[in-house]
């Protein structure tokens, strides 16, 4: 985990509207991954010999780096990192020597990725290691892994720590459901825009947040989820390792206190009372049905909602009957 890096939630794509032969997000995804499967097979023979290791590294302790992840890195020809003196660091620590090491970050990875196809072609065993915890989950790798599977490179994982797990297992929160959303945007607005589409999921949420931004993110989070009871964690797996658990009004007030926060911070909170759940949901329906009343018919908007939100279009129909007769 490392601070600043792009929510992934925050580059908005423009969201299509579903009108008549216009495929759904789900079926764009399908479709999408269907051709990677495609051209995977296709090329997989192509690359029988070189594959890539994506390494799980320690979030604080140097000590929670597993025994595989090790002999991977001692076995790989050529290792990628995404900050080459954080990953020298640990292969010293751990007596790991004479292996050449190349940066592999957020600024450079479409680059970086062709490099490691370059190399596993050429029959090359690769390891790939963010500065802490698991490549993509709010790191880089998301584009190497694109670019390996449509290449059909084999391509294996080597678990280990996780901020985002290991916070919500101390949080004292339900554990199941969740929904990890990283890092949100860093300025006010886009911060609230959203949490509100975060509102009315029935899980834990769990983000990540930089230390100097702790205090306004809790403040936000108060605003728009209301006084849920929270927790934030931050130093984990560290000698000053913290857990700060109560409503997020009192976490927001306990923050405000402290001079200098230090250290990455995961903060978890949780789901919404189910009578609030169903109320905000009855909310969030209606404000998706005049939005769709604006430019498609009664019928059209039904269908319209009902591909987004998965409810029955005979029940949006009379309730698009009912919200005009009150407008009346």
């Amino acid at each position: 985990m490392a601070s600043g890096k792009k929510y992934k939630g925050e580059p908005a794509k423009k969201q299509e509207r579903a009108g008549a032969g216009a495929p759904s997000s789900s079926e764009r995804v399908r479709d999408s991954a269907e051709r990677m499967t495609n051209r995977g097979a296709e090329r997989s023979r192509k690359n029988t010999s070189g594959s890539l290791a994506l390494i799980a590294t320690p979030i604080g302790n140097s000590a929670d780096i597993s025994l595989r992840a090790l002999d991977t890195l001692r076995k790989a020809e050529l290792i990628f990192c995404e900050d080459t003196r954080q990953t020298q660091k640990l292969l010293m620590m751990h007596g790991i020597t004479g292996k050449k090491l190349v940066a592999a970050h957020q600024h450079n990875e479409a680059a970086a990725a062709k490099k490691i196809l370059e190399e596993i072609n050429a029959g090359k065993t690769i390891a790939y290691a963010s500065d802490a915890g698991l490549p993509l989950i709010s790191d880089p790798g998301e584009t190497i892994m694109q670019v390996m599977i449509e290449e059909g490179v084999n391509v294996t994982s080597i678990p280990g720590a996780n901020a985002a797990l290991t916070a919500l297992q101390l949080s004292g929160l339900p554990p199941l459901p969740f929904y990890f959303a990283g890092f949100l945007p860093p300025k006010t607005k886009a911060r609230k825009d959203a949490l509100k589409l975060l509102h009315s999921i029935p899980a834990t949420l769990v983000f990540y947040e930089a230390p100097h931004r702790l205090a306004e993110t809790l403040a936000d989070m108060l605003a728009v989820l209301g006084n849920r009871h929270a927790a934030y964690a931050r130093e984990l797996t560290k000698m000053h390792e913290e857990v700060q658990r109560g409503t997020l009004s009192e976490l927001s007030k306990h923050t405000e206190k402290q001079e200098r926060i230090r250290g990455e911070c995961v903060i978890c909170i949780a789901p919404p009372d189910a009578e609030t759940a169903q109320h905000d949901d009855a909310d969030e329906i209606d404000k998706l049905l005049l939005s769709a009343l604006q430019t498609l018919s009664p019928r059209d908007a039904a269908f319209d909602v009902a591909a987004k939100t998965g409810q029955q279009r005979r029940a949006l129909y009379q309730r698009i009957l009912e919200l005009k007769s009150n407008t009346r």
